[in-house]
């Protein structure tokens, strides 16, 4: 395997990458070349905001061929042409052979949630500690224990009495709330998502774990219960705030994630004309809201 190295300014990028993939590269990366020094730049931002910028003022594109003249050939190729007018071919190199797949494993260790519970991937033994897992691979749908929002939402399923109860998981992703609502003792689960994919992955990663659940799109989701969880964002939860909050029975919990903490008052107004939330947990500029129907707005 052989890299080509390139460097290029930010109106570049995407031609290179379009060249370089016509030219056959296995892969294509783009890195910000002043990674790790004081012109560093973001280029996230915060969910529901716009990046502050779309890309690096000097990127780095990394293309992957099989065959080092293939990847001589590439930069020769690329050099010729106009748009490569402000680039440079930095560099052609061997990469060594890796085991790919134990080398992406290895970036996934187990999550723990509570002392006694824990996500883990199947290729990990779970901690001596544990007393009840989800076992829960990196996929396509969001929710594998890594993000704040996932662990606040199954430490509160974890510390709260679900035994028996009618739960839905709206917005379900991985399915890993439900499954964790499962382990502590739901009896009857609705997972419902707008993504196909992720009801797909749900109900795979229910029959993993050896559960119960009801997996669809959101119209499966109907009638009442004692337990709505939703970790979506702020602003599609304040759309749904007459839908959820209408699925909750009177007494029952609803639980909120996705949240940052500067969203606590609009999440609040939005809901107040159908319950009283309250921010019930918070982890990384992240919090989780909760409130029980019946409660006075």
């Amino acid at each position: 395997m052989f890299e080509l190295n390139l460097l290029c300014p930010e109106n570049r990028v995407d031609v290179l990458s379009e060249a370089l993939e016509a030219l056959d590269a296995l892969s294509v990366s783009v890195e910000d070349a002043d990674a790790e020094t004081e012109h560093e730049q973001a280029l996230f931002g915060e969910p529901g905001m716009p990046p502050p910028k779309e890309g690096w003022q000097r990127s780095k594109v990394l293309a992957l061929f099989a065959k080092e003249e293939e990847a001589r050939d590439a930069a020769l190729l690329l050099a010729a042409q106009d748009f490569f007018e402000s680039c440079a071919v930095v560099s052609v190199a061997s990469v060594p052979d890796q085991d790919w797949v134990r080398l992406t494993q290895s970036q996934f260790a187990p999550v723990e949630i509570t002392p006694e519970f824990w996500i883990v991937p199947t290729w990990h033994e779970p901690p001596s500690q544990a007393r009840e897992i989800i076992r829960l691979d990196p996929g396509l749908a969001f929710g594998t224990g890594t993000h704040p929002t996932t662990r606040m939402c199954l430490r509160w399923i974890a510390t709260h009495n679900l035994k028996g109860q009618r739960v839905l998981d709206y917005g379900c992703g991985s399915g890993i709330l439900a499954i964790g609502a499962a382990k502590f003792g739901a009896q009857s689960i609705d997972a419902v998502d707008i993504d196909e994919a992720a009801v797909t992955s749900t109900e795979l990663n229910a029959q993993a774990n050896e559960v119960s659940l009801n997996a669809g799109l959101p119209d499966l989701a109907q009638g009442q219960y004692q337990t709505v969880l939703a970790n979506i964002l702020a602003t599609p939860l304040k759309v749904l705030a007459p839908l959820l909050c209408g699925h909750v029975q009177a007494g029952g919990n609803l639980v909120l994630a996705g949240i940052l903490e500067r969203q606590e008052a609009e999440l609040i107004q939005a809901y107040a004309p159908h319950v009283k939330l309250s921010v019930a947990d918070r982890e990384d500029g992240w919090i989780l809201m909760t409130a029980q129907r019946g409660t006075a707005a």
